[in-house]
């Protein structure tokens, strides 16, 4: 993408801003339930009611962002922000995603040990999980009938829903979607599709990655802050972790209370436990531990620790948006490429659609959880209810049942 149409998008009208990041924040609002179900979301926010893009864009996304490193769904919501009005939008975008269940994990590092005299139950939020489900239902349901347009796709579709059922390492996400979109390119080959189009990779924004990685590298070598070896490390998960919260939540923890001992197990599983409560991302554990570690000192240091935390965690993902957002529209100009992109959104299709199986697992086959459901089904296929109510509704009936 060119300097000039950064530009133009940068100058699109405000009040069109101002609606979008509205939307964000519905979005953030009913993200629960880790990436699949953020994207059962995103479909019926941004793309089914709102019209920001298409499904298919949407799962070209996810596909992408599915293969990079860092937080899937922060990176597929800061990707449809870029796409509709450049890199400053995008940015406000993150903060309007991520900002409030940063800022709420950064208060929950003073109040640990209050929230655990208060010994809160976790059963209020049963219903979660189930109302999570019906999200990836409907978005199964509205992607297959996109991206299903023969025989070889469905069984793309269904190769990828079975094979991320039954292997669920995070390596397998990247080698599942590279498959898929292997295998398109082979039963779809057409002559003349590896055509060259001219490609302009924003160089700066790759260099800032790689400037940050070996600058924080190099100063945490030499420095004994705890804040510096903090901002290091936070941001290595950021680029090193492939799946979103799930999967760094183990490395931090390894790092953080096996190695270092910056907190206690407990500590960690009380935190981690109270932001699988919050809606948002899960990578907004970080600001929590990052608290945690500097804890005992002043406010402000704390502080900063939470900062180093939140702001160490994202910035890889949202650089490399940044830099492959514009290569990949540019990409999608060869035609082997947009081939390829048929098995891919084929087997995202198929992981989203086994998701709602292994949550729904997770949560159990219980007839309340099934109502849950089957409720939140209906719901979102009505278009008459929001997804922050649905989700406030599923939170009232874990209090009140």
């Amino acid at each position: 993408m060119s300097e000039a149409h950064e530009t133009r998008s940068a100058t699109r009208p405000t009040t069109r801003w101002g609606a979008f990041l509205k939307d964000v924040f519905i979005c953030s609002l009913g993200a629960y339930g880790g990436p699949e179900a953020h994207m059962g979301v995103f479909v019926d926010q941004m793309a089914a009611k709102k019209r920001y893009l298409t499904e298919d864009e949407l799962i070209e996304l996810m596909a992408l962002c599915s293969i990079l490193p860092g937080p899937t769904s922060t990176q597929t919501i800061v990707a449809i922000g870029y796409k509709t009005g450049g890199p400053l939008l995008a940015l406000l975008t993150m903060l309007v995603w991520a900002l409030p269940v940063l800022v709420v994990m950064t208060l929950l590092s003073f109040l640990y040990r209050g929230l655990a005299a208060w010994n809160v139950s976790t059963d209020v939020l049963r219903f979660i999980g189930p109302m999570a489900v019906g999200f990836i239902v409907v978005a199964a349901f509205r992607i297959g009938r996109k991206v299903v347009r023969d025989v070889p796709t469905g069984l793309l579709l269904a190769g990828g829903a079975l094979t991320t059922y039954w292997i669920r390492d995070p390596w397998i996400f990247p080698v599942v979607l590279l498959a898929g979109g292997a295998v398109a390119m082979r039963l779809f080959r057409e002559p003349g599709m590896w055509n060259r189009p001219r490609i302009r990779p924003p160089w700066r924004y790759l260099a800032l990655f790689a400037g940050f990685a070996l600058g924080l590298l190099a100063l945490s070598a030499v420095s004994s802050s705890r804040l510096v070896q903090l901002t290091e490390s936070f941001y290595r998960y950021g680029y090193l972790v492939f799946g979103g919260g799930q999967v760094v939540v183990p490395v931090m923890h390894s790092e953080l209370v096996q190695v270092r001992q910056f907190m206690t197990n407990e500590e960690f599983l009380t935190g981690y436990g109270l932001v699988q409560g919050l809606p948002g991302p899960m990578f907004s554990f970080a600001a929590y531990a990052g608290g945690m570690a500097v804890r005992g000192g002043t406010v402000w240091r704390q502080v900063l620790g939470a900062a180093a935390g939140g702001v160490g965690i994202f910035l890889p993902g949202l650089l490399l948006i940044y830099f492959v957002y514009p290569v990949w529209e540019q990409l999608k100009a060869i035609r082997a490429i947009r081939i390829a992109l048929r098995g891919i959104n084929a087997v995202a299709g198929g992981m989203i659609a086994i998701a709602a199986v292994i949550l729904m697992q997770a949560s159990g086959f219980h007839a309340e959880n099934l109502v849950v459901t089957t409720l939140s089904i209906s719901l979102l296929a009505s278009r008459k209810v929001p997804a922050p109510l649905i989700v406030a509704a599923a939170l009232a009936a874990g209090f009140v049942v």
